[in-house]
């Protein structure tokens, strides 16, 4: 145990120490960067705070932490391993009944285990600026150190049930509000620790044991909160887990908190709560890339070329972001297009309050520049084509950029399915050019794909990902197909669904299966949604080198043929009007014209053989996009499909849902099906092997 001359503090371990000033100690949280409560902390914590505990010229204890923030949560370096002691409801336990009164200081973000240890102390000061929360609903669990039972018996049950039901954080304002703090203060972490054990001393701060307090029960609450989780969130376990567990908070706190265990061993259990930490860590592993040591280029300014939806939502984002954007289009129409969308969707930011009316007003009076000249974009850091998917056009563009960019600016396509390495041809820099695929739209959704072309060099894709990063995005790393990762599952598996529909299913049926399966929209929703005609072009184009084996389904072209191309055109395979959506009548009529032509006589599918052949579909070629190294990792398709394309957080993404169905299985249905269609269900050689040696997806993750 050492003592710093300079400031008097001892050590207690490595990550925590003690500083006395009279009656009053100070206890230090330093484990960098967010003060997660790892062992260590835990440990030299309990080790503080009984040291105090003979110490009779101690009164009271102020409890903070150095550098940006109070406990931010747990040390993930320690999930899914066996906790060791002390573990935080112990440590929770101990501070509460700690002799002498402990306040505790919030501040930066005190979430989870972090909140359930400041509320286990006496008394709560949180500084300005701090956000509080319980997030474990979103890891399928829930607080399970105490924060089910005390955040009742300080805020009481309403307003318990909106935190840790929704995972949400609250101001410092709104925590006061509440009651989960006694006061706010502008100074210091330090020094607020200081004065507020004082105050505990002199009686200006009250001393309150959490557990001691009484709850006002509240049946309504509680019915009201599961009635609207039943109706938002009914396929999700946890939500409805927490309920229970903050309605247990009538019990004295022993028996509340032994309920709370219960409910909390229920919730690690299930299966929602492994596929949420999967989904956890794939926001994190994507990061793991061959060019992760490159220095990626220095971008101060972006040009976007194309003022449609995407090179707008591209705009947005770039100044969302702080850049200064150059948008380049066609002609002055274009240009205007552009800039009312830009302008629209600044709008939308500042109703979310992601934006303040004045820095809307700045950005488009200083960031945003406008020109019909692609010579504009000269002096870019980073110029982004993001004009329609015809090869020619975007050939053209990129022999331009060759001739006005300068030298060491990235060279991006925002193309969706189209071969990066033919763009890059078109120039004399081909190490500067990638395919930075985003996601309409594209000012909203987080997923970027960072497509890297055979002479990509690393600082290039290293810039993407850095690009990616302060755009708040997730950016996974792809090879060249047509249709990169994603795009190319995706048209495969839509297949599955256009056979079914062939075969018997409706539509309808088919987006009901999958929704129940957890999708926010089926395929058919999506497709609408998307525009028909986006796929309609893909399918002109792939038509010359479609091969003869391969079944074609033809519906979709025909309802494009009439001019439906989904929601903008107010039909597709739905009806759009002011009554909202239903079933298309003229398009199942189309179906049965189809059907008949084909000679096919429809057959029922119920919910689950619509899921398994779905989701057999997309594993299968997800297999095959792993098997080319289109993909690093497993964990790089589920993240694509978790932040892309709405695949239901709760299970983890389809490399994770495979290995819960087992190579085996998968292996034996697609056998099965292809009795159906030899050409269309074929056992990618991987699986089998897979299914053969018995080795898992999350098993090549761990080995990549």
């Amino acid at each position: 145990m050492q003592t710093n001359p300079e400031t008097g503090e001892t050590g207690v371990n490595e990550v925590v120490s003690i500083e006395r000033h009279g009656p009053v100690a100070l206890v230090a949280l330093d484990n960098p960067p967010v003060n997660a409560a790892s062992h260590a902390l835990r440990t030299g914590l309990c080790q503080a705070i009984e040291r105090l505990q003979d110490d009779p010229d101690i009164a009271a204890i102020g409890l903070y932490a150095k550098g940006r923030t109070f406990i931010a949560g747990a040390d993930i370096r320690e999930f899914g391993k066996p906790p060791l002691d002390p573990w935080l409801p112990e440590v929770c336990n101990f501070l509460e009944n700690s002799a002498k009164p402990i306040a505790c200081i919030l501040h930066g973000t005190t979430l989870g285990g972090g909140l359930e240890v400041a509320l286990s102390c006496h008394a709560r000061v949180a500084l300005k600026g701090t956000k509080a929360g319980f997030p474990e609903v979103t890891l399928g669990i829930l607080p399970g150190a105490g924060g089910t039972q005390r955040a009742p018996r300080l805020a009481g049950i309403p307003a318990a049930l909106d935190m840790i039901t929704s995972g949400r954080q609250i101001s410092a304002e709104e925590a006061l509000k509440y009651g989960l703090v006694d006061r706010l203060s502008e100074n210091n972490p330090r020094e607020s620790a200081l004065q507020a054990a004082q105050d505990l001393i002199d009686g200006k701060l009250a001393v309150r044991k959490t557990g001691d307090l009484d709850v006002v029960p509240d049946d309504a609450a509680c019915q009201a909160m599961r009635e609207k989780l039943a109706r938002s969130q009914p396929l999700l376990y946890s939500p409805h887990k927490c309920v229970d567990a903050v309605e247990a908070s009538r019990l004295p706190i022993a028996e509340g908190l032994k309920e709370e265990r219960r409910l909390y061993d229920a919730c690690m259990d299930s299966p929602q709560r492994a596929g949420l930490i999967h989904a956890f860590f794939a926001e994190r592993a994507v990061a793991k890339i061959p060019e992760a040591a490159a220095k990626p280029r220095d971008i101060a300014s972006i040009g976007v070329i194309g003022g449609g939806t995407m090179g707008s939502g591209i705009a947005t984002a770039a100044l969302l972001a702080g850049f200064p954007v150059t948008l380049s289009e066609r002609d002055q129409a274009g240009l205007d297009r552009g800039t009312a969308a830009i302008s629209r969707n600044l709008d939308g930011a500042v109703k979310r309050g992601k934006l303040s009316p004045e820095g809307r007003e700045a950005i488009l009076a200083s960031k945003l520049v406008t020109s019909t000249d692609l010579a504009a974009l000269s002096q870019a850091d980073l110029i982004i084509e993001a004009v329609f998917e015809e090869m020619s056009v975007k050939r053209e563009i990129f022999e331009t950029l060759d001739r006005i960019a300068k030298p060491g600016a990235v060279l991006a396509s925002n193309t969706s399915y189209l071969d990066i390495n033919e763009i890059a041809a078109m120039t004399n820099r081909p190490e500067d050019v990638i395919g930075l695929h985003f996601f309409s739209p594209a000012h909203v959704m987080r997923l970027l794909e960072v497509v890297v072309a055979e002479k990509t060099s690393a600082e290039t894709v290293a810039t993407g990902f850095a690009l990616a990063k302060a755009l708040k995005k997730i950016a996974v790393r792809s090879g060249v197909c047509d249709g990169f990762i994603g795009n190319r599952i995706m048209t495969f598996y839509k297949k599955s669904a256009d056979y079914m529909m062939m075969d018997g299913a409706s539509p309808e049926e088919i987006d009901r299966a999958m929704t129940g399966f957890g999708f926010a929209m089926g395929p058919y929703q999506v497709a609408d949604l998307a525009g028909l005609d986006i796929s309609w072009a893909a399918n002109k184009r792939r038509a010359a080198t479609r091969p003869a084996q391969e079944r074609y389904i033809p519906i979709a072209d025909r309802l494009c043929e009439n001019g439906w191309f989904g929601r903008k055109s107010g039909q597709g395979f739905y009806l759009y009007d002011s009554e909202g959506s239903r079933p298309n009548p003229a398009a199942l009529e189309i179906i049965e014209e189809e059907r008949a032509r084909a000679r096919i006589a429809p057959r029922g599918f119920t919910s689950d053989e619509i899921v398994s052949r779905f989701m057999t579909a997309m594993i299968l070629e997800a297999t095959r996009v792993l098997e080319e190294g289109i993909a690093l990792r497993p964990i790089d398709i589920d993240a694509v499909f978790l932040f892309g394309y709405g695949f239901p957080r709760f299970r983890g993404g389809p490399m994770h849902v495979a290995d819960l169905i087992g190579a085996r299985e998968l292996v034996r249905r697609i056998e099965d099906y292809a009795a159906e269609d030899s050409y269309y269900w074929r056992v990618p050689d991987l699986l089998r092997k897979m299914a053969e040696s018995g080795e898992s997806f999350a098993y090549m993750n761990d080995r990549g």
